[in-house]
């Protein structure tokens, strides 16, 4: 009975942290200016507006739809990810984009592996994906990012694509570290986007082996 309530109080507790992140999100977008939506992302060939569209995808699009989107992408996970993003980025309003978010703050969505705390890595790693790139100082809220460093695993790794072998990352602003070899330190909210596959702007990460996830 203890740990049933635990585990029930603990979705709860994250269900709030998650609706709290969308909703300062939703915020975060409303307030960015025209030519900033057009800017690009620290998603590869993605710009602000089509990540946007990309984070609000699970809300919108039921399972039998994403099932058809799925097959018109010939299996092709990634292909139909790309896809609906540019389609839904061209067709809805900034605005809507935001709002989208912030209508959904409690919606259940979550990723098919990883429960809702994936869905959490969904939405901080995606709004790092904006904010980053724009060189907007966001600061995630230290419980959240201490959550989200929580799930990094090799698996997790290999997932994201990002390739740490012989590094090991060191946050400079919280206690935790991840592998072993040349320490790379960095805020812990930046080495989670390395963990997450992502490459950094120039001068967000220090260390001999930092130019592995730095843009060139």
């Amino acid at each position: 009975m203890g740990r049933t309530s635990d585990r029930a109080r603990n979705r709860t507790d994250l269900g709030a942290v998650i609706a709290a992140e969308r909703r300062e999100l939703a915020d975060l977008l409303d307030g960015l200016g025209t030519d900033q939506w057009d800017e690009p992302s620290l998603c590869t060939g993605w710009r602000v507006r089509e990540v946007a569209a990309h984070m609000s995808t699970g809300f919108r699009y039921s399972t039998a739809a994403t099932l058809t989107e799925l097959a018109k992408a010939r299996g092709s996970l990634d292909r139909m990810t790309d896809r609906v993003a540019r389609r839904d980025a061209a067709t809805h309003p900034a605005a809507r984009l935001a709002a989208f978010l912030r209508d959904n703050a409690h919606h259940p969505w979550k990723p098919p592996v990883g429960g809702l705390a994936a869905a959490l890595g969904h939405d901080v790693v995606h709004g790092l994906d904006i904010t980053v790139a724009l060189g907007i100082d966001r600061r995630v809220p230290e419980d959240r990012v201490r959550v989200l460093l929580g799930e990094v695993r090799p698996r997790s790794l290999r997932f994201f694509g990002a390739d740490i072998d012989g590094v090991r990352l060191c946050a400079d602003d919280l206690d935790w570290s991840f592998g072993s070899g040349t320490p790379v330190y960095g805020a812990a909210q930046d080495l989670l986007l390395v963990a997450f596959g992502r490459k950094l702007p120039v001068g967000r990460l220090r260390g001999g082996a930092s130019g592995r996830f730095t843009v060139s």
